[in-house]
């Protein structure tokens, strides 16, 4: 969407969105199309909220300024180059859908890996709120595997991992679903299960029961995580606010991208003894 923004030389006033960034002075800017403008003019006979941006003065302001939102159709298209340009994807039979920044991947993969690859290209695009999966893995005949033979292929994953002590970790396998459960004691630990199975060939899908075990006073982690987060020079720890309750961490706030967001929640994830993390961390 093209936001028009007006600047009114006399009195030096004009319109400060809230959610809105500023990207520069339209000097040379191609004309605006109209009915921008008129939608515009009609905002602004609404808002009340003027405010003088302290480094402008009206010499080096013209008329209109144009702020550039991502629409639908433009994160649309953004997703579908990710898809194209992820190596280890294969687009051609990805349909993807955008509903005001919520972006449904529908069709269908060859295996787990490419949906679970798919997931993650959609979530890097700049202007993704969310992510929906309606992708379906139909395995080629060439890939297909009893659960037999998909459970001990998992069994030496598991084995081969140094991160993970030998039997924490319990495999099922159902359809060619793995279900994989256990304590461990550290998130890192949860993830590494998860990845050593994920590629695996049959796979259809992956469930991860494994549950983080605390072994450390949970009191001290609010602490540890909002200094953790204030570390970080990227993210505004302000914006994110931590709560605790027993042995679940919930994080609430605003983050401006998805980056900063999972930076987030892996830093409540890397302290010992958190057994769950719940996002309400909103994309502004």
């Amino acid at each position: 969407m093209v936001v028009v923004r007006h600047q009114d030389h006399k009195s030096g006033f004009f319109i400060k969105p809230s959610q809105l960034y500023l990207v520069g002075i339209s000097h040379g800017v191609p004309p605006v199309d109209s009915s921008y403008i008129e939608l515009f003019r009609a905002s602004v006979a609404q808002r009340t909220d003027l405010q003088r941006h302290p480094y402008e003065t009206d010499s080096s302001i013209t008329s209109f300024e144009r702020v550039v939102m991502k629409t639908d159709k433009q994160l649309q298209e953004d997703v579908l180059a990710e898809l194209d340009w992820e190596s280890s994807v294969n687009a051609a039979h990805i349909g993807v859908e955008v509903d005001q920044g919520v972006v449904t991947l529908s069709g269908h993969v060859d295996t787990y890996a490419e949906k679970w690859g798919a997931e993650r290209a959609a979530k890097r695009v700049k202007g993704t709120r969310a992510v929906a999966i309606e992708l379906d893995v139909k395995l080629r005949s060439t890939e297909k595997r009893t659960d037999s033979d998909i459970a001990l292929s998992a069994v030496n994953a598991m084995q081969w991992l140094s991160t993970i002590p030998k039997d924490t970790v319990h495999v099922t396998v159902e359809n060619g679903m793995i279900t994989l459960s256990g304590n461990v004691i550290w998130n890192y630990q949860r993830d590494a299960a998860m990845a050593a199975v994920r590629n695996l060939s049959g796979v259809r899908g992956v469930i991860n029961q494994i549950l983080v075990k605390p072994r450390v006073n949970v009191t001290a982690i609010k602490s540890d995580i909002e200094a953790a987060l204030k570390r970080h020079a990227i993210l505004d720890a302000q914006q994110i606010a931590v709560s605790l309750d027993g042995d679940t961490i919930t994080l609430s706030g605003k983050a401006p991208n998805w980056t900063e967001k999972n930076l987030a929640i892996n830093a409540a994830w890397n302290s010992p003894g958190v057994r769950y993390v719940v996002d309400k961390i909103v994309i502004s």
